[in-house]
């Protein structure tokens, strides 16, 4: 018999990672079904309808919309006229006591996310959540664990939508399909600098239209300060409410290598920047984390820049300071520089021995990611970004700002999820919460 080739398996491992969309499974047994709901649809609640929440409120608009929540009430006012039929709330753990909810849409604030993932599981309801999907190492853990708890019964998908591209499948199969050989490092990085500064001082009197203390929800007490609601970009650099780019564009970034190489969990991890604020994300970063061999692949460095600084680039054609974001995969044979719609292979010799896939050796196109998570909860087919594969995603971008706030280089015990050499690291790991509000609730 003639053994198997080492492409041959990297093709077989690329069907088996990216198969969604290829057929529909049977359901399984306690999979929550759209079969009682008008029109054999979706019950959907939708928990944040400003900004992200509107985009994600059109990507489901199609199903039932039977509940809409948000702290801003000219928010819930527009969207409540777009779907008058829908139970309105402030308080999204009110939303979640609502009897006939299939499945819940988050996209308020990161603090918040973990949270209101983890009750919407908890009660059996399917779950969107723009990403990233928690505010803290130990939030990602948890996300991450009370989903394969009640995996087989419920869908899940982190909004990562770049995800869905050709794109990044297309790079997902020449990276594994060897075509610049075994990769030795992956650089991700995004210019966005945000000056880091304390947060911000009072200012009353607080809008009508705002519940401040819902918006702080699980978060420590901070005055209402009209800097702080609206685009992310106003909050997310706070470390009680975000964390800054690393929590933002990392979850798309750090996406493509994360999946093309197949990585789980670092064993190492350290970070350098500008420094240290105690109230908020540095203007400057970069992180690098070390990850083991695995059976498809050797040992390999992934790392990330933002804030200005960014890797060398292959050749000089291609204009390192024009290229606002992007990622580079570093290979024996040559390199691979992708964006969100771009791919470019240079090599350092010809492609003799490169087998070129076929139309069936492709990984199947989305269907769209909204619409991916849709079909997986009404047939119990899988999604890419389910909360395993996303919530180890952000578990891993975030242990590289518990890196930097930690000062030092970290032996990284994921079984424990500990740094085994920096016990003080380990406030930066897992958070604390204001009285009155529980996590896995």
């Amino acid at each position: 018999m003639k053994p198997e080739s080492p492409m041959s398996s990297r093709r077989d491992f690329i069907k088996s990672a990216g198969a969604v969309g290829a057929g529909l499974t049977i359901l399984p047994s306690g999979m929550l079904s759209a079969a009682n709901s008008a029109n054999n649809k979706l019950n959907i609640a939708v928990i944040g309808v400003g900004g992200r929440g509107a985009a994600n409120l059109n990507g489901v608009r199609d199903e039932n919309i039977v509940a809409l929540c948000d702290v801003d009430a000219r928010h819930l006012a527009k969207a409540a006229g777009e779907f008058p039929k829908a139970k309105t709330y402030v308080d999204w753990r009110k939303c979640l006591e609502q009897k006939n909810i299939d499945a819940v849409v988050c996209s308020t604030t990161d603090h918040t996310h973990a949270f209101v993932n983890v009750w919407a599981m908890n009660r059996g309801m399917h779950v969107y959540c723009e990403k990233p999907l928690a505010n803290s190492v130990h939030e990602a853990r948890v996300v991450r664990e009370t989903y394969l708890r009640n995996k087989g019964k419920i869908a899940t998908q982190m909004g990562t939508q770049i995800h869905a591209s050709d794109n990044y499948r297309r790079v997902v199969e020449l990276i594994r399909d060897g075509v610049i050989g075994d990769v030795k490092s992956a650089d991700a990085w995004v210019d966005r600098p945000r000056k880091a500064e304390a947060y911000y001082p009072a200012v009353t009197p607080i809008p009508a239209h705002i519940d401040w203390d819902l918006w702080l929800g699980p978060s420590p007490h901070h005055d209402y300060n009209p800097g702080y609601p609206g685009s992310c970009l106003k909050w997310n650099r706070f470390w009680d409410f975000g964390t800054g780019q690393i929590g933002d564009m990392g979850c798309h970034l750090m996406d493509l290598p994360y999946w093309a190489l197949n990585l789980r969990f670092p064993t190492r991890c350290e970070a350098q920047g500008k420094p240290l604020h105690p109230d908020s994300y540095p203007e400057q970063i970069k992180v690098t984390w070390e990850h083991p061999a695995t059976d498809q692949r050797p040992g390999v460095k992934v790392r990330w820049f933002d804030g200005g600084p960014k890797p060398g680039m292959p050749l000089k054609a291609f204009n390192r300071d024009a290229l606002g974001k992007g990622i580079l995969f570093t290979g024996e044979k040559g390199w691979l520089l992708a964006d969100y719609g771009f791919r470019v292979v240079v090599l350092r010799s010809d492609m003799t021995g490169y087998d070129v896939p076929t139309a069936d050796d492709l990984i199947p196109r989305s269907l769209g990611h909204h619409q991916e998570w849709i079909q997986a909860c009404k047939t119990g087919s899988p999604t890419t970004c389910d909360f395993d594969y996303s919530g180890a995603l952000v578990e891993h971008n975030l242990l590289g700002a518990v890196a930097f706030r930690s000062g030092q280089s970290l032996d990284w015990d994921a079984s424990k999820l500990e740094a085994s050499n920096c016990p003080e690291a380990q406030q930066y790991v897992k958070k604390t919460y204001r009285d009155g509000w529980v996590l896995n609730g």
